[in-house]
């Protein structure tokens, strides 16, 4: 699980900028909508990954299920709160940029496979679990799971715990911070 959550993290850091800009941080909504863009496809990619482990009935297994397409919808309902979120981190010309329609299945297949390369086949049993538990929740709910759990580990390397050491620092604000 450690993994999967730091996977994520990796994607939400990965849109972070350079020093000049590093004093931005993503408030909570904004966080979760980056995590719902990339949802899809860190789906279905895991799918890819755990094929040898998991059975074909996997909710990750199965790239055209229900449960996708409502991941896909709340992907697409995110984009523009996404696209404002990488703006934020990054320079305002950067808002030109996004405007493409190659803009996201770019952005995505450059985090997604980072993201991804984390996975250990030997993880893909909890991962089925989380997400077969997470899955009646809408996708908006799981990734505010998911922020709200990174917002906490990043808490929690902020005091010293060394549990969470290896936890990337990410443009997440912690709460009170916008």
């Amino acid at each position: 699980m450690r993994r999967a959550v730091f996977a994520l993290a990796a994607a939400l850091m990965s849109v972070a900028v350079p020093a000049q800009a590093s004093a931005a941080c993503l408030t909570s909504a904004e966080a979760e909508s980056i995590a719902l863009v990339a949802m899809p496809d860190l789906i279905r990619q895991t799918g890819q990954i755990c094929a040898a482990t998991l059975p074909a009935t996997s909710l990750v297994r199965r790239p055209q299920s229900a449960f996708l397409q409502r991941y896909d919808a709340a992907a697409d309902a995110a984009w523009p709160a996404a696209k404002l979120a990488v703006v934020k981190l990054s320079d305002p010309a950067m808002e030109m940029l996004l405007q493409s329609d190659f803009a996201r299945p770019m952005l995505t297949s450059l985090l997604v496979p980072l993201l991804v390369g984390r996975i250990a086949t030997n993880d893909c049993g909890t991962i089925d679990r989380l997400v077969s538990l997470l899955e009646p929740l809408p996708p908006r709910n799981t990734a505010g799971i998911v922020v709200t759990t990174l917002q906490y580990l990043k808490a929690e390397k902020a005091k010293g715990n060394g549990a969470v050491a290896d936890v990337p620092d990410l443009p997440v604000c912690t709460r009170g911070t916008r």
